[in-house]
Formats: structure tokens, sequence, C-alpha cells
């Protein structure tokens, strides 16, 4: 994969944390640079990649970056804690590595800053973190991965596990609340007080199956797990069977030429749907890194490469010497204005946009998988 190799180092040459070529969304808001979701995605793919090659010029540039941030109190500029936006959670994942890897002590004390948040966040009346502040009472699969992975490394590192069964429980109130019984899939947001005009008023439920939605999902499953204590035994046991159970429902969608999966799930055969990179290369990371850590059988793993191979045969293409990753959806919400509402139309409304890091940082993600692959003896 050397094509891929120099992608990765052609973005990374580029980028500053002032500047990140990959924060699309910032690029075209002309925006100031900040603590956010998307550059967390990166550069936790920044330090897997780093694990896997143990080039040190990756984890420098991880530290460079979230250095960029991080004071040396444990305030973290741009982020204010009581927004109580899930989605700003996401980057403090890429800490707890830092911290071990460096020993900066502001890495330990930005942690702390970091989980004030959850401490105080609000919940629905089912105990799941609302999304965020401005979509009050709200649960969006997206929120699962910016969160939960961080919520209980927290605990399991820092507070002798307290809240891991909290964390627990609120995976299983997706389950039970997000779940379409009829093909297993998950819808995009519920909103516990039915008051969203994008939501069922009986259900609470959003319309649609949002690819990358789905793809958060399964991350936020498959990278809990993975930190789950032996202690936890039956609670990992049914999260695995949660798992396993939305990679089944997703596998009769996977597109039979590219391995991917397209925009909104269920309604590929219908214009102007698209195989969509985001959270195909999701789904190729988590099948793939699933195999590895033994939750899936070997078998899998040809579903998550078949994906990862379309991905860069479909969208990854050279022009004057420039690597360009296609076919990435820039955002998608349900917001509170009236063209976020959550249709069919709205999700092939939303831009298509090249290199953001919510496709690639999945992608690098997948390739670590491939990596480890072919590290293990048969």
């Amino acid at each position: 994969m050397e094509i891929l190799d120099r992608y990765i180092d052609q973005l990374l040459e580029k980028s500053s944390p002032q500047a990140p070529v990959w924060n699309i969304e910032k690029i075209k808001q002309g925006e100031k640079p900040s603590w956010n979701y998307i550059d967390g995605c990166m550069i936790k793919a920044v330090l897997e990649l780093y694990h896997i090659k143990k080039d040190p010029e990756y984890l420098k540039f991880a530290d460079r970056f979230i250095d960029y941030f991080v004071r040396e109190d444990g305030s973290i500029a741009s982020y204010d804690p009581k927004e109580y936006n899930l989605d700003n959670i996401n980057a403090g994942k890429t800490l707890f590595d830092l911290y071990e890897l460096t020993g900066k002590e502001k890495y330990r004390r930005a942690i702390e800053t970091v989980y004030s948040q959850l401490k105080s966040q609000p919940r629905t009346s089912t105990g799941n973190f609302w999304h965020k502040k401005i979509y009050p009472n709200q649960i969006w699969l997206d929120g699962l991965y910016m969160s939960q992975p961080f919520y209980m490394q927290y605990e399991l590192t820092y507070n002798d596990g307290k809240n891991c069964q909290d964390s627990y429980q609120q995976f299983l109130n997706v389950y039970r609340l997000m779940r379409d019984l009829r093909n297993g899939l998950y819808y995009h947001a519920y909103d516990d007080s039915r008051q969203s005009f994008w939501c069922d008023k009986v259900t609470g439920l959003s319309g649609n199956f949002w690819l990358r939605a789905l793809g958060w999902y399964a991350m936020a499953l498959i990278d809990t797990l993975e930190i789950m204590p032996a202690s936890m035994a039956s609670e990992k046991k049914e999260l695995s069977r949660i798992y396993r159970e939305l990679i089944d429902s997703m596998l009769p969608y996977q597109d039979d030429e590219t391995g991917m999966w397209y925009q909104v799930v269920n309604r590929g055969g219908i214009a102007p749907n698209y195989l969509e990179t985001s959270g195909s290369a999701i789904f190729a990371y988590a099948i793939m890194k699933s195999v590895r850590l033994r939750l899936l059988e070997p078998s899998y793993f040809a579903f998550g490469k078949k994906a990862f191979d379309g991905i860069c045969e479909k969208y990854l293409s050279e022009k004057d010497g420039e690597l360009q990753l296609g076919g990435i959806c820039l955002v998608a919400g349900l917001g509170n204005k009236e063209m976020r509402e959550g249709t069919f139309d709205y999700y092939m409304r939303e831009p298509v946009v090249q290199n953001d890091a919510k496709g690639v940082a999945p992608l690098v993600l997948a390739y670590v998988e491939i990596l480890f692959a072919g590290q293990q003896k048969p």
C-alpha cells in the first residue's frame, strides 16, 4: 500500500494545528483552528499508525498538534466543557496515549478537563447523555463514538471502574430504543421528548439509516469492547452479541462489486444515492479489528478488506502528483433548522468532498488493521 503511505505523508506535510488540510468544514467556513472531533479522528489515526509502524515522526506530529491546544493547567484552547457537546469529547481520546508516551503532565490535567464535561452532561430520561446542549433530550449514534470509549477508558484508568456500568447501560438503551427489529439497522437519532420536527411522534426516531452514523456506532462498540476488563465478562459478551448482530445486519447491504455501502444504507437502488467513503471505511476498520480481537470469526475479515480495497480503487486517485480521497459526505445531522429534516433527500443534499478526515481517518485505521494482519503468523 505504498500509495496510501504517500497519501498520508502528503496530508501530514501540508498540515499544522493552525491549518489542517483534512478539516474541510473549517476550511469552507473560514474558521480559526479549534478543539474538534474531526481533528481528533485524524490524530487518533496517526497515533495508531505510530504504534504499528514505530515511526517517531507520527508521534511527533500528533504530540505537536494536540500540544498546540492544551495549556499547562490542563485547560484546552477553544474548548468549553459547559457547551455540553459530545463531539468535543472525541479529541480527548488522544490524551491518554500522549500522556503515556510523552509524560507531559498537562495532558493528564487535560483528561480531567474533558472528563468534567461528562460528569455534568445533561441526560435523557433513560440516563443517556444528550448529544449536545443545543439538542436537548436527543441521542445520536454519533455521540456513542464521540464519548463512550473515552468514558470507559477514564473510568478504568483513573476512577476504579466506578461508572463502567453507566457506559454499558447507555449502549443497551440505544439497542433497545434505536434499532429497527425488521432489518437490524439503527436510526440516526432519537428524541426522548418527541418534540423535534424530524422525529416520529410515537417512537421518537428519525426517519433513515445513515451509513456514517451506523459506522460511528460500530466503532463505539468495538473500541469500547477493546478496553473492557475481564471483570465485565458478561457485559462484554452482551455488547459482543449486539455488535455481531449489527455487522450481520449490514452485510446484506454491502455492494457486491466494490464492497462499499450506500449513504442511506437500505436504499442503494434509488438515485441519487451513492457509495460513501467514510462510513464504508469505518466498517472496514471495525470488521477487521473485531477479527483481530477475536470478536468475529476470521472469515469476516474478507468483508472488511473488500470494503477497504473498493474504496481505494473507486475513490483514491492521483492528479498532477497529488493524491485525493473522494466520495466523503461532509456532514449530516438532525438540526433545529428545517433544512436538516432527516429525509432521504436531506442525506442526498449534503456536500460530497475530498480529503476530509471523516473519510481519511477511518481508512487509515483500516490500513492499520491490514498491517496488523500482515504481522500475524499463519
